[in-house]
């Protein structure tokens, strides 16, 4: 097998990773819960995962690092304990529906940054959209369907001088390519893609105090006689028993890219984006999406061939040579619409760390074979 679907899941990790896994599930005992020593083995560990994922980004205070199941658990919370009905939000038209449908459930006063012909968000039309009532602004750091990134520098400026809560989505970028604590205000991450970690993992890093609504709410081993949660990081979103297994396997993904190096790993995903890229581009009948006039990007491909559903490339894919791929709409509505593509859907290749040169040349091969075989 050929293993391409890495925004999807990086399925090839760090050795470390499931052997932390397996010894947590026989070590570990309930964090937070006691102070016997499975409890101090769990809660030394937890926090240590904190410290390497402050590390990566560049934050001080690894409590300001909360642990989720997942991103969409993670833009849940923040979107759902912030944004109220009488707010006015702005997002754009390149997020996946961990953004939108919490954003619609709100009832929020919602504006849309469009983007070009290539899939890239248009952040100089940003000051046109912002109103008295703006509170917020939510945006994906890198699209999971073109794998371009979002030119967060002025967006970012824009939304302090404005007073603009600026709430980043980086499930793609994080672990792929740089991310610092001074992209935004609040940043919410998952785990299981270019963190290496297990599924089931995932997380929100604040930058700063914010008066959360508490949407999720139980148990949370301290100040059990209070009739309400603490809303002190990272307790406002922990309640219930952690992950910690899980937490302990992420744990390791990070300190493999932080002891790697977040330039290492981009440079070599990059080389086999382009090699996949320049093997494709010309051939008769193929249509690619996104921005590839620069290495500021994602590891990500996203691909049509006259005549064929997305979902029969990536069928025939798979069963003729072996390669996984993701077809659809990528949970990216929007941004299928803009490219008119809702009804053929895209096929998705991602790359990761782990894969090889080798690989991606049969990746060229298995495509200019299908490409000339057209829809017959």
């Amino acid at each position: 097998m050929i293993y391409f679907d890495n925004s999807a899941t990086t399925m090839q990790k760090p050795p470390e990773v499931a052997k932390a896994v397996a010894d947590a599930i026989i070590r570990f005992g309930n964090p937070g819960r006691s102070f016997h020593g499975p409890v101090q083995l769990a809660n030394s560990e937890i926090y240590k995962t904190r410290v390497e994922i402050a590390k990566l980004i560049g934050l001080d205070d690894p409590l300001s690092v909360a642990f989720t199941s997942s991103a969409t658990e993670s833009l849940n919370l923040v979107i759902g304990g912030l944004a109220q009905r009488e707010d006015s939000v702005i997002t754009t038209v390149a997020e996946h529906n961990s953004v939108l449908r919490p954003l619609y459930l709100t009832g929020c006063d919602l504006s849309f940054l469009g983007c070009d012909d290539k899939g890239c968000i248009e952040v100089d039309s940003f000051d046109n959209f912002i109103k008295p009532s703006t509170k917020y602004f939510v945006c994906t750091h890198g699209s999971n369907l073109t794998g371009n990134i979002t030119k967060l520098k002025k967006l970012h400026k824009i939304c302090k001088e404005k007073n603009i809560t600026m709430i980043l989505d980086i499930s793609q970028t994080f672990g792929v390519i740089p991310v610092s604590i001074d992209m935004a205000d609040i940043f919410c991450f998952t785990g299981h893609k270019g963190l290496f970690g297990p599924q089931g993992t995932g997380g929100i890093i604040v930058n700063g105090k914010y008066d959360f609504n508490i949407t999720k709410t139980g148990g949370a081993g301290v100040n059990s006689f209070n009739m309400f949660q603490s809303k002190d990081m990272p307790d406002v979103f922990e309640t219930g028993t952690q992950n910690g297994h899980g937490i302990y396997g992420l744990q390791k993904g990070v300190s493999f890219i932080n002891e790697t190096g977040i330039e290492t790993i981009h440079k070599k995903e990059m080389r086999m984006l382009k090699s996949f890229y320049n093997g494709i581009k010309n051939l008769k009948g193929v249509t690619i999406y996104g921005d590839f006039s620069t290495d500021d990007r994602l590891p990500i491909i996203s691909f049509n061939i006259a005549g064929l559903p997305s979902s029969e490339l990536a069928e025939r894919l798979w069963f003729d040579f072996g390669i996984a791929t993701r077809a659809g709409s990528h949970c990216a509505p929007l941004l299928h619409k803009h490219f008119s593509t809702i009804d053929t859907g895209m096929v998705r290749l991602s790359f990761s760390y782990f894969n090889k040169d080798a690989e991606v040349q049969e990746g060229v091969v298995a495509v200019k074979k299908i490409a000339m075989q057209g829809d017959g």
